[in-house]
Parts: C-alpha cells; structure tokens; sequence
C-alpha cells in the first residue's frame, strides 16, 4: 500500500478519535450540540478532513 494512503487512513482515524474525544464531557444530545458553536465548528472540521482523506485515497488508488 502507499505511504501516502497509510497517512491518509492514520489521518482520519486520528480526526475520529478527536469527534469521540468532544463528548467525554458534554452528552451525546443534538439540542446541546446544536447550541454550542464550537462543538459543531470543531466535528464540522474533522469530517472535512476525513472527506478530504477520502476523496485522495479514492483518486489515488481506484482499487480501494
């Protein structure tokens, strides 16, 4: 495998553990979620580097 996909994967796993590391101190409720700005800047941020990794990944190798 490239070592640019391993980074790519390592990067998205990385931003998942970030979105779960959000809610060790506030729960899981979308009304709180929803209110507070930071919170959703910050998941929003984190799935556009999944995204991101996704799309390379994908235009880098077809087979995956």
């Amino acid at each position: 495998m490239d070592e640019r996909i391993i980074k790519w994967l390592f990067d998205i796993k990385i931003a998942i553990t970030e979105i779960e590391g959000y809610f060790l101190e506030y729960p899981k409720d979308f009304f709180k979620y929803r209110k507070n700005v930071m919170l959703k800047r910050a998941v929003e941020r984190d799935l556009e580097i999944i995204g991101e990794a996704m799309n390379r990944i994908l235009t880098r190798d077809v087979e995956f």
